[in-house]
């Protein structure tokens, strides 16, 4: 009788194969799938998501057709490319039948709702955009993202300081605010004493300056829009005139992105707009309330108080976390987290950067270079160039998977449960056990051996629990 090696007992063993493998994605995202939190419930008379996206829809109809004709059509047979140029906006002009003034506004609005992306010369078409057709939460998001930018849409006027323009767009949540709960329109002049109030109140706040490296007191948590770069001078003055020109036109702008109507002396919120100052204010109010008090803590310590919700609600944390400091210094502190040894929190700091988005692409890429971080960062990638997250994977080699694959392994090992950490064996690459076991042991992770022996003692498979006992031994002996 011939004798057979254990290896390939264990490859004619059909309890031993693989089933098809999951995507990858999904593995890590089984991680984060815990307990879930009731989702609060928007105001009475709120459209429902899919009216609100086909609003959405309307108010970005121009920037869709620009982008797709930029990204994607364009029809010349020259390379995609952006419209900054003159030459540029007026073939898309005559193209699409715009004037080259609508076509320069429509592309800074496709740009600034994410439809487009530039990668130097080359315009790609964005995430949304691939899904603007069929995915409400794309176009809702999109939309969302151009009322945060709404002072980059309409220009300041050049006569005002730069330092009061700043100073209206950090106040003006608070006008919001009281439109949103006002559930109706407002008289202009209410809204000016407000605005007057919060400039004079933020005014009193700068003038405490705060320890050094501690948080912001006025910081971004509580913005609902964007600056449009550099603080406001601790000196600087706004005169009453002055102050109401600047309520006009912010009130201008936020009526450009179709965020609020105008009329007889009164500002009224559409449904939009209600719907987004709402989701802001439930953002800032659900990460003030969990328990660890997640904007105010560490990106470490962010990103533990998340591993227990599911995604849904862990971006909007991010968010929350994210808009109460400068984007560079959370990319930076994202990244180190993702250093440590805890495989969840790299996870998680990635899902994190996936929210910063753009500003998070050059110190992602430079990721790239750092073995622990690779395959997180090629999947970001991916992603941000346009590829759907089930398909990212493809991206990477057999190896960078398999490490991946060890990486997810020991954040369920530490964090999970040993029917998740079974569960997760049947998303590797591999079609059986003994060729992820010798792939496993190839490719060198740092917890490659916890992770075999926590698998052994979770299998309920006596043959399977043992092949990988006795590859951890291997590994850990440094055998064959």
């Amino acid at each position: 009788m011939t004798s057979r090696k254990p290896d390939e007992q264990l490859a004619r063993n059909s309890r031993l194969r693989l089933v098809r493998p999951r995507a990858l994605a999904t593995a890590r995202r089984a991680v984060t799938t815990r307990r879930t939190r009731p989702a609060p419930r928007p105001p009475e008379g709120t459209p429902p998501r899919a009216e609100l996206a086909r609003q959405a829809r309307i108010v970005l109809a121009d920037a869709v057709r620009i982008a797709r004709w930029a990204a994607v059509d364009r029809g010349t047979g020259t390379p995609p490319a952006g419209l900054e140029a003159p030459t540029a906006q007026e073939r898309a002009a005559a193209a699409l039948h715009l004037t080259p003034g609508q076509v320069r506004a429509g592309w800074d609005r496709a740009r600034l709702a994410g439809l487009v992306e530039l990668h130097g010369a080359t315009a790609r078409p964005g995430w949304r955009l691939h899904a603007w057709d069929r995915d409400d939460s794309a176009v809702l998001r999109g939309w969302v993202a151009l009322f945060d930018a709404w002072s980059l849409v309409h220009p300041a006027p050049e006569d005002v300081p730069p330092s009061a323009v700043a100073e209206v767009v950090e106040a003006l949540p608070q006008v919001l605010s009281l439109l949103q709960l006002s559930a109706g329109p407002v008289l202009v002049p209410a809204l000016l004493d407000l605005l007057r109030q919060r400039v004079e109140e933020l005014r009193e706040e700068r003038c405490e300056v705060p320890a050094q490296g501690a948080p912001d007191p006025v910081g971004g948590a509580a913005d609902l829009t964007d600056a449009p770069g550099g603080a406001a001078d601790d000196d600087a003055e706004c005169g009453a005139d002055g102050l109401s020109a600047l309520l006009d036109w912010a009130l201008d702008g936020l009526a450009a992105v179709g965020a609020l109507t105008l009329g007889a002396g009164q500002a009224t919120l559409t449904p939009l707009g209600n719907w987004a100052v709402w989701v802001k204010l439930e953002q800032i109010c659900v990460a003030a309330q969990s328990p660890a008090g997640n904007i105010e803590q560490s990106a470490e310590d962010m990103l533990r108080g998340c591993a227990r919700l599911t995604p849904g609600p862990a971006r909007d944390e991010y968010r929350a976390w994210l808009a109460a400091r400068t984007l560079s210094s959370a990319v930076t502190e994202l990244l180190a987290v993702a250093r440590g040894e805890d495989a969840l929190l790299r996870g998680l700091a990635f899902e994190a950067l996936r929210v910063v988005g753009a500003p998070a692409e050059a110190e992602v890429r430079a990721a790239v270079q750092e073995a622990s971080l690779r395959p997180y960062a090629l999947l970001w990638l991916a992603e941000y160039d346009g590829a759907d997250p089930d398909d990212a994977p493809d991206v990477l080699t057999r190896e960078e998977a398999t490490w991946l694959w060890v990486d997810t392994a020991a954040a369920v090992a530490d964090h999970g449960e040993s029917a998740l950490l079974v569960r997760h064996l049947d998303s590797a690459v591999q079609g059986t056990v003994p060729a992820l076991l010798d792939e496993v042991r190839a490719v060198g992770h740092p917890r490659t051996v916890q992770v075999l022996v926590a698998l052994a003692a979770a299998h309920p498979d006596p043959a399977l629990a043992k092949a990988v006992r006795r590859a951890a031994f291997q590994v850990h002996t440094g055998g064959s």
